[in-house]
């Protein structure tokens, strides 16, 4: 037998899935109720995207209640490749069952239980392990899964504490004490620390072991600290971190926020007398500063952390009205500039310590306009960007005019070319030390173009940043500072590859992904076939199916390695990720694509309808990361971030909201199925419900709601077509529920689809004999609202206006992109009414009429839009633009290297990038309007 099971694995391993079905029928043919080989059929056929194939060999192999380790194993790749993850958990359990001596079959039924989440299950399981095998690690399993699920947003309040004086009554009746391994130690004090036990917490970490396992452990380090505080020894800390900075010579930072937190204790004690608490605070400021001073002196040059507790020791005396030296703060930030001015994390430390005004301000501006242009060595360099980087911080409204920010951008490019020369010895990969100068500069210009409208600084900041780029091949800053400023210019292409440059990987999809596909639909190409940012939107949704599949395969290893201390860890990243902002987001945008490419079907409808219900019953997280945009511009103007932020509005939750509301209602009013049709098609599981208020709330409720913090998050347009899409939807609804054919109907044509398909009808389909339509007469036809009309007349003279006006590209591409999908949204709706046959059979001939009406308003407006858009692509691929773009950057165009030749090379790039969009979008909206005339 294993000679004929081999090729079937060995097919398997290498994904020759066809190979592997035929050696499967093979040995099925002699054997036809083998279970294993009917496991590894199943697994090649969900491999094979052959699903409902695969659903009856599951089941049959279920059915039959399988105990062998190989059957076992292949079956849980087959129900995890179909997303039954409650039928493993019933499988292992059904097969623990009948062999409760198995240990390996018990721990598979944890593992299967502990990879959902089911910690009730899980801690059963564990208790009766422990007892049955009597292994320690059995039982601190139990204390984990109750822990858990104390945890759990679904554990009503009443049963979290019980559930945790359960693991702590188990971990202290232990044979084993938990300070035997570091990571049980850890849980034990988490457990007190839950439970508000800090005496007991306080004097397990004091203990001997206690002290040995912190020190070698960091996790139970940061866990003391916490405990610490909490019990509210700021006094004890801080005299130990002093202690340890003192003879340990630990210059972690958190040893001197101990210390900072010890000093100013008395203030923010509730039963001190506020006068003698001040007192006395101000004798521990003298020893603090004392005690700072002495370790500053002691460390030089080679450490910062001494001088960087004395600021912040004296913005904290500043802020309790403590200071008494006003000359202090600039005497610490001069001595500081002087000492680390020449490292390049300077202006980030001095940067909470310089919100000066005044005569203060000016002194210390003094300070940093003594720093010359004249560089001799690298840490020379870094000293003049540091000085101007605080400068520009510093700069009120008043000194930012338009002439004023040229200069300096002037200035700051001729310093970055001088800067230059130290670099020039630097192999490829390595970057230039003078970046900064060049992102400086171009943050001016994008300052520029943010006051006066007129896009001539972008193309600077533009030529500027890729001139440096060519010098700084590994320059993620700059490349997604061109990201940003390429899709202000409506040339996606180029911002595109500068993303894909940077080499996001792994969690980087979800956290940086907003770059490049936010509003990403604006930008698609999609109807005229190409699938570019399509294809990245699945691409960057990668991380989602893979977090899915092996992050719960880390909290398996965890248990199995005990590593207890990260398994919290693991849920939460799961949890993150699986609930993540930005995934949703990113499928939002894939959906507004997707409709404008392919042809709008049942099929279409009903998957996209069913996935938008399961992200409308999330609540999420939002993981995006903003600040990774370095920020250069002054504290009194917007950062850079927000500057640049395309249409101004980052889409959020609200957002995402109002798209699920649209699309939500269109897609159910265009779909057959209802709740009960969606349960018995459903193959996998149902999504882990998330626990918020809102998702309590029926879901017809949820999408009539209209919140204004909601309607705040989008562009003008974007509220226009919300209100268009809430009158069509609104106008349409009583005929759709008219001619949809009722749930019966549609689960019997289901189940003949199936069986013609496979052969066997689907699993617990009972049609009624009676799935006739109701009979009642059809409701009036009335008028569509007039804003339906409307919107396109609107959406006609908005392009109109920014066609003659000073709008950007990106606005202008926004507009259309906006038409078109109010377009393709009525496709959705009225799809139902295309057939004649419907019409007549329903008697909606007036509505027929409307309908007709209203798409030859929407073809006529796309139509007008398309000629003016490849009207404006022809016009922007002449020599006479590039020209303008070259003349456009005189104030950046240099002899040395960045010359007249550059710049109308990077002219040539962006006037080519925005033809291509301009022409694509014009002839994807006449192919849009011809195939759903």
């Amino acid at each position: 037998m294993d000679r004929q099971i081999r090729p079937i694995y060995e097919a398997l391993d290498t994904g020759s899935n066809k190979s592997a079905i035929l050696a499967c029928n093979k040995v099925l043919k002699k054997q036809p109720n083998h279970l294993l080989v009917k496991a590894l059929k199943a697994l090649a056929l969900v491999r094979s995207q052959k699903v409902e194939d695969a659903l009856l060999l599951c089941d049959e192999v279920l059915a039959s209640k399988p105990v062998d380790d190989a059957t076992l194993a292949a079956m849980m790749h087959v129900l995890r490749g179909l997303g039954r993850h409650m039928d493993m958990v019933t499988m292992y359990e059904d097969a623990y069952k009948q062999q409760p001596g198995n240990e390996e079959l018990g721990t598979q039924t944890f593992f299967a239980n502990a990879r959902i989440g089911n910690w009730k299950v899980a801690q059963q399981i564990a208790t009766k392990m422990h007892k049955h095998f009597q292994d320690d690690h059995y039982l601190y399993w139990s204390v984990m899964s109750a822990v858990l699920q104390a945890r759990d947003p679904s554990t009503p309040e009443a049963l979290r504490t019980v559930l945790l004086k359960l693991a702590h009554r188990l971990i202290s009746s232990s044979a084993t004490p938990s300070f035997y391994n570091a990571d049980r130690f850890h849980l034990h004090i988490t457990i007190l620390r839950e439970l508000k036990l800090f005496d007991e917490a306080y004097e397990m970490l004091e203990s001997e072991t206690g002290k040995i396992v912190c020190s070698s452990n960091l996790a139970c380090e940061e866990l003391r600290r916490e405990i610490w505080k909490l019990k509210g020894l700021t006094k004890e800390a801080g005299e130990r971190a002093e202690k340890r900075i003192l003879e340990a010579k630990d210059r972690n930072w958190l040893e001197f926020l101990s210390v900072l937190d010890d000093t100013f204790a008395d203030l923010t004690s509730d039963d001190s007398d506020a006068d003698a608490a001040k007192a006395a605070v101000s004798e521990c400021i003298v020893k603090t500063r004392e005690f700072f001073g002495k370790i500053a002196e002691e460390d030089g040059v080679k450490d910062r952390s001494g001088p960087l507790a004395l600021l912040e020791l004296e913005k904290r005396a500043r802020q309790h009205g403590l200071a008494t030296d006003p000359d202090a703060l600039h005497s610490l930030l001069e001595s500081y500039f002087q000492s680390f001015g020449g490292k390049s994390c300077c202006f980030e430390d001095l940067k909470p310590y310089v919100d000066l005004e005044g005569e203060e301000l000016t002194r210390w501006t003094a300070v940093l306009e003594k720093q010359s242009a004249v560089f001799a060595s690298v840490p020379d360099l870094w000293r003049y960007i540091n000085a101007q980087k605080l400068l520009r911080y510093n700069l009120p409204a008043s000194a930012l005019s338009p002439e004023a920010e040229i200069q300096r951008a002037v200035q700051y490019l001729d310093a970055y070319l001088e800067g230059l020369k130290l670099g020039k010895l630097l192999p490829s990969y390595d970057l230039q030390p003078a970046d900064d100068l060049a992102i400086l500069s171009a943050q001016v210009f994008v300052n520029i173009w943010k006051q006066t409208g007129d896009e001539s600084p972008l193309y600077n900041a533009a030529a500027l940043l890729e001139y440096a780029l060519a010098r700084s091949k590994k320059s993620y800053q700059m490349r997604l500072h061109l990201v940003r400023i390429y899709r202000l210019l409506g040339a996606p292409s180029l911002a595109l590859e500068h993303y894909r440059t940077v080499g996001v990987k792994q969690v980087q999809n979800d956290t940086l992904s907003h770059f490049i596909l936010s509003r990403a639909s604006t930008f698609s190409l999609s109807s005229t076939g190409d699938l570019t940012y399509t294809t990245e939107c699945l691409e960057s949704s990668r991380i989602y199916l893979s977090n899915s599949e092996e992050t719960a395969e880390f909290i398996v290893r965890a248990f199995g390695g005990e590593k207890y201390s990260q398994i919290p860890d693991f849920i939460e990243f799961e949890d993150r990720l699986d609930n993540s902002l930005q995934r949703d987001l990113t499928k939002m945008e894939h959906v507004r694509m997707r409709v404008a490419h392919e042809p709008i079907n049942s099929e279409l409808v009903d998957m996209e309808l069913i996935e938008l219900k399961f992200i409308f019953d999330r609540v999420h997280h939002d993981n995006r990361d903003f600040s990774i945009l370095a920020n250069y511009q002054p504290r009194s103007a917007a950062t850079f971030d927000q500057q640049s932020q395309f249409l101004e509005k980052a889409p959020g939750l609200g957002w995402l909201w109002v798209y699920l509301k649209v699309y939500i209602k269109a897609l159910q009013l265009a779909s057959d199925l209802d709740d009960t049709v969606e349960d018995k098609l459903l193959i996998g599981d149902r999504p882990k419900p998330t626990y918020g208020p809102e998702t309590k709330l029926p879901l017809a409720e949820r999408l009539t709601s209209r919140k204004q913090e909601e309607i705040d998050e989008l562009t003008p347009d974007e509220a226009l077509f919300y209100d268009y899409a809430t009158a069509l939807s609104g106008w349409l609804t009583p005929y759709h529920d008219y001619t949809r054919p009722p749930a019966a109907v549609v689960l019997a044509e289901a189940a003949k689809m199936a069986e013609q398909k496979i052969g066997h009808s689907l699993k617990g389909f009972e049609v009624p004999a009676d799935a006739v339509k109701k009979d009642e007469e059809p409701p009036a036809v009335v008028d569509p609202p007039a804003l339906l009309l409307q919107f396109f007349d609107d959406m006609s003279a908005r392009f109109k206006g920014l066609s003659e006006g000073k709008g950007l590209p990106h606005e202008l591409l926004h507009v259309v992109a906006i038409t078109q999908e109010a377009f393709l949204l009525f496709v959705i709706e009225t799809t139902r009414f295309k057939a004649p046959s419907v019409v007549k059979q329903n008697k909606l001939s007036a509505l027929s009429h409307h309908i007709k009406e209203i798409r030859a308003k929407a073809t006529t407006t796309l139509a007008d839009f398309s000629v003016s858009l490849i009207s404006y692509a022809e016009r922007e691929a002449t020599a006479e633009r590039r020209k303008e773009l070259v003349e456009a950057c005189k104030p950046i165009i240099h002899e040395s290297g960045l010359d007249h030749d550059y710049v109308l090379n990077v002219a040539k790039k962006v006037t080519d990038a925005r033809k291509q969009i301009a022409d694509g979008v014009g002839k994807g909206l006449v192919r849009v309007t011809k195939t759903h005339a």
